[in-house]
């Protein structure tokens, strides 16, 4: 395959411009403009404001011009202490174009730490609603709460669990650790019933996605959504992608859903990068023109958020247990899979997994806490289940392996298949670090020696996890917190559970899976997470419905960390 240089990438990034208006403080209240001067632009898509510091916001709109031939506009800016805006505090103009998709992001800069602060749009005949935002605290234990978010379907239903966190105003920031939007077209995964609901996919954005034009439609029509709209007006984002921002199971060099016939993979995620770039309040380290997003945020002495790229920057391609099965006889090659998952493969490429060192050796903050995508508990599940021939199977026989390993831990005596049945295990996904073991116990010895105990917060499975971290030699190294989906389906779908079979699999998995402490297989939510200088919590809020907007929270549940 092309390999794809940084000089390449750049081509592809020439024609969008300036990406950022930086304002400083010593450009104070900069003029906004006369009306005159401004262009007559839309704001369809609301405001946002991401990537805090302790000095800094970004903040995001875009700014579709009501004269569809006007290919530049001009708009002003304001950044206000006041909900009124009767105290600004900075202003200031910014241009956009169709090379950015009209998108406007403002640095902000040289600002107090541990501010709130209000911020709008103004347009020549039109104002941007109006958005909240705060910078971090710059030393010091104040208790934080984020609201974490993962695996937004348009399709699939209403962003309801968007909507329920954009009324707590005790949200400090979200977290967003990815799958932000789906690749798929119509008739693709999760799109049943959509039209039924009106969440159906548009004429010029319903096939599968490859070029900018493609990208850059379905975040428009994500950001249509009314919860979604709330919850970036009300909360600062600090976001990364999973993969299908780009193609599902995506990794460094192709993705499962990239074919051969569907041209440059590399080509493809470039258009992808760049779209995310222009629709995300998103400030990239090393830049627009770049693939790294890894970076971090330092919430005073209590939290340093270290958010990772598991995806684009540096994966080895997943393995597959398909490929290790014959054809014929269906027997499974057991010695070169377990050769292959013991080899030198990584997840996050060494030059991150190198960096994630030094934060974590650097680090003098209460909390080290890893937002990254995928499930990084052991998930081991019983073999046996890996055999049923379909997959309604599949739910009886784990219930059934659960009882048999209830039986053996009260001293009950089990013939020699019940025992095989319950010890011999295997992961169920190995997309997840499951799949990665080597580079993954890496890790968890680097944070021995540094004596850091990790909370880890992950998405991706559209289900909610509370799993112990716990090295090979079996040493405790900290706790990992998985947020439910906004609306994608979960293993409810995927096993066809109705919601009795799902809470007795849900309550039988932890028996099944040493690290596991909870799991919920069929509400989809969110989930807050509360730091102080005592303990970690999670809370999971789950909501009935997503076929609809009305909706209610119908189920909770808390859990805390405390270290040791």
């Amino acid at each position: 395959m092309k390999q794809f240089n940084r000089r390449d990438f750049l081509k592809l990034f020439a024609a969008t411009g300036a990406a950022v208006t930086v304002s400083t403080a010593l450009q104070g209240c900069a003029s906004v403009g006369k009306a005159s001067e401004r262009s007559s632009v839309k704001f369809d898509h609301g405001v946002a404001s991401g990537d805090p510091t302790s000095n800094a916001i970004l903040l995001w709109t875009r700014a579709v011009p009501e004269n569809s031939a006007e290919k530049q506009v001009t708009l002003g800016w304001e950044l206000a202490a006041d909900e009124n805006f009767s105290s600004i505090i900075r202003s200031g103009t910014a241009t956009t174009s169709a090379s950015r998709d009209y998108t406007v992001k403002v640095d902000v800069t040289q600002l107090s730490p541990n501010q709130r602060y209000y911020y709008r749009f103004l347009g020549k005949n039109s104002k941007s609603p109006s958005g909240k935002t705060q910078t971090l605290p710059e030393s010091g234990l104040k208790p934080l709460k984020f609201a974490v978010f993962s695996c937004s379907n348009y399709p699939a239903g209403y962003f309801n669990p968007y909507s329920e966190a954009a009324r707590d105003d005790s949200i400090d920031a979200v977290i967003h650790l990815g799958d932000y939007i789906y690749e798929y077209g119509a008739g693709g995964y999760a799109t049943q019933g959509s039209q039924e609901i009106g969440r159906g996919l548009p004429e010029n954005n319903n096939t599968e996605l490859f070029t900018l034009t493609d990208y850059r439609r379905r975040y428009a029509l994500y950001r249509t959504d009314e919860g979604l709209q709330a919850l970036h007006a009300h909360a600062p984002f600090i976001a990364v992608w999973d993969d299908h921002e780009i193609s599902n199971d995506t990794w460094k060099n192709g993705a499962e859903n990239h074919q051969e016939d569907e041209g440059s993979f590399i080509e493809r995620r470039a258009a992808a990068v760049q779209a995310y770039y222009e629709w995300l309040p998103i400030r990239p380290p090393q830049g627009e023109a770049n693939l790294t997003i890894y970076r971090d945020f330092k919430f005073g002495d209590l939290v340093d958020l270290i958010m990772l790229d598991t995806r684009i920057i540096g994966r080895d391609k997943q393995l597959n247990y398909d490929d290790y099965r014959d054809a014929e006889s269906g027997q499974f090659n057991t010695q070169k899979f377990q050769q292959d998952m013991s080899s030198d493969r990584s997840i996050m490429g060494k030059k991150q997994l190198q960096w994630l060192v030094n934060k974590l050796n650097n680090s003098s903050a209460r909390w080290q806490v890893l937002g990254q995508q995928l499930l990084m508990g052991k998930m081991n599940f019983p073999a046996a289940a890996f055999a049923a021939d379909d997959r309604s199977k599949v739910t009886p026989l784990l219930l059934q392996i659960a009882e048999l390993k209830k039986r053996l831990q009260n001293g009950e005596e089990l013939t020699a298949q019940q025992k095989a049945m319950v010890t011999q295990v295997t992961p169920y996904n190995l997309d997840a670090w499951d799949g990665y073991p080597i580079e993954r116990e890496m890790l968890y010895r680097a944070a021995q020696k540094a004596n850091k105990q990790l909370v880890v917060i992950a998405g991706d499975t559209h289900n909610a996890w509370h799993s112990e971290l716990r090295s090979s030699d079996g040493a405790h190294i900290g706790m990992e917190f998985a947020t439910s989906s906004v609306s994608s389906p979960g293993m409810e779908a995927y096993l066809s559970l109705d919601t009795k079979t799902a809470e007795q699999l849900a309550k039988a998995l932890p028996t099944l899976i040493e690290d596991l402490k909870y799991t919920n297989l069929h509400q989809r939510g969110y989930m807050n997470l509360f730091a102080s200088e005592d303990a970690v919590e999670a809370e999971w809020v789950f909501v009935d419905t997503i076929r609809s907007k009305d909706y209610r929270v119908v189920n909770k549940h808390r859990a805390r960390y405390t270290g040791s």
